[in-house]
């Protein structure tokens, strides 16, 4: 890697970061240079990017490809990101869901489905624009912690980009989200312990090894911005509006907060009309740090040891926790929590109303949807939007026992009548 020796930061060429400017911490407000921090050194408080948009027209982002890139304007990435090779993430279908609205009581639904992604889940849109700054640092290793999702992402993303990839997960992972790391990359890492624990050893591995971006770790303020196109392709999908309500999955908190801070851009921008927008976060009880805080009336999120089936939401001391709770309050939403058999049941009832199958986070954040409509929470009259992460055949054993055949039969005619199907 080549590293300044006034600044200790990588040689950046220009236009590496597109409209990006700086770093800004969440906490003081101190600044830093585009690079690969993550931590303010006045406050130890998280950095977020800013930018310097210049004027951007509607016809100008859809002119643009049918993926993640439209909005590079938008992102800390180079004007020439296409050019790289990328998995092209993005642009996923938004569905109007009227079966799972009428079961719910809802006037109108829409389930953005990020489950049609190259690797079946949201994260290969962080993952994108990791791997965009990873590149612009020279980096050697493209590496992450996770709990299945980002581990398949940064695998497959590594392997298309011809970057070594290394990645971190708890050992006791849904074997499908093994295989389908293993099989893009030779060096997965299963660790003993929950992903806390995995967290916090790749967080020691990118401080004493150079050239090692991990993707959630020292590059996670240009991961992040990924989610923010989430918030855009769902405004632009709905006619270049906002939603009335939106629910979000939450597990270090920082999808929602993204979400939320592109809808705010857009607004800026004058892409959109300024309306408010109700966020909801949803968890599962097994791993409810968030929802309790908000239940509670708490400003500190405590932190949990997970134990629940949705795995890619454990995370029991969520990064962005604090500032779910800030969004959820300001705009009159709420976080939630629902049991592991409730989690599996909204799997189950997405399937068979709208066709999609979801994972336990999908399943999570649908089955919130249902408890937040009945408990008044969300109002039914509004325009409502649900975000499904990922594919169900990630999560298989959640539903195993749970379905299955309706009848075994023998090969006649008179069988078929008697199990009493038709």
């Amino acid at each position: 890697m080549s590293i300044t020796a006034e600044t200790s930061t990588p040689t950046i060429r220009a236009g590496a970061f597109g409209n990006a400017t700086e770093l800004v911490c969440r906490e003081c407000g101190a600044t830093k240079e585009l690079g690969p921090h993550y931590v303010c050194h006045e406050c130890f408080g998280p950095l977020e990017i800013t930018y310097d948009f210049p004027a951007i027209t509607r016809e100008q982002i859809e002119a643009g490809p049918a993926n993640i890139w439209r909005y590079k304007a938008l992102l800390p990435v180079p004007d020439d990101i296409e050019q790289s090779p990328n998995l092209e993430p993005g642009y996923t279908r938004l569905l109007r869901a009227d079966n799972l609205a009428a079961e719910l009581g809802l006037t109108k639904l829409w389930v953005k489905d990020d489950s049609t992604n190259p690797t079946n889940s949201f994260k290969d849109r962080v993952v994108a624009c990791a791997l965009s700054a990873a590149r612009e640092f020279h980096s050697k290793v493209f590496a992450c912690p996770s709990t299945g999702n980002l581990a398949n992402a940064v695998a497959a993303a590594g392997a298309r980009a011809g970057i070594k990839t290394v990645v971190f997960i708890p050992s006791d992972l849904e074997t499908p989200k093994q295989v389908n790391s293993a099989v893009y990359t030779e060096n997965l890492v299963a660790v003993d312990g929950n992903y806390d624990d995995v967290n916090k050893l790749a967080s020691e591995i990118a401080g004493e090894e150079d050239g090692w971006a991990f993707v959630n770790v020292n590059v996670r303020p240009f991961y992040a911005e990924g989610s923010k196109t989430l918030g855009y392709e769902i405004a632009e999908q709905l006619g270049w509006r906002l939603p009335d309500q939106i629910v979000i999955p939450v597990a270090s908190g920082s999808q929602l907060t993204k979400v939320h801070k592109a809808f705010q851009e857009l607004i800026k921008l004058g892409l959109v009309e300024d309306k408010p927008v109700k966020i909801f976060g949803a968890q599962a009880t097994g791993c409810s740090p968030v929802s309790e805080a908000f239940r509670e009336g708490w400003d500190v999120v405590r932190p949990t040891r997970p134990d629940t089936i949705a795995k890619s939401l454990a995370i029991g001391n969520p990064a962005d926790g604090v500032y779910v709770l800030d969004i959820c309050r300001e705009t009159g939403g709420a976080i939630a929590d629902i049991s592991d058999d409730e989690v599996r049941a909204a799997i189950v009832l997405l399937a068979r109303t709208e066709g999609i199958f979801t994972e336990t986070a999908g399943g999570t954040t649908v089955g919130v949807l249902k408890k937040l409509t009945e408990t008044g929470q969300l109002d039914p009259e509004l325009e409502t939007v649900v975000i499904n992460t990922g594919h169900g055949l990630k999560t298989l054993d959640a539903v195993t026992g749970l379905v299955g055949p309706a009848a075994t039969i023998a090969p006649t005619y008179d069988a078929f009548v008697a199990a009493g199907i038709a």
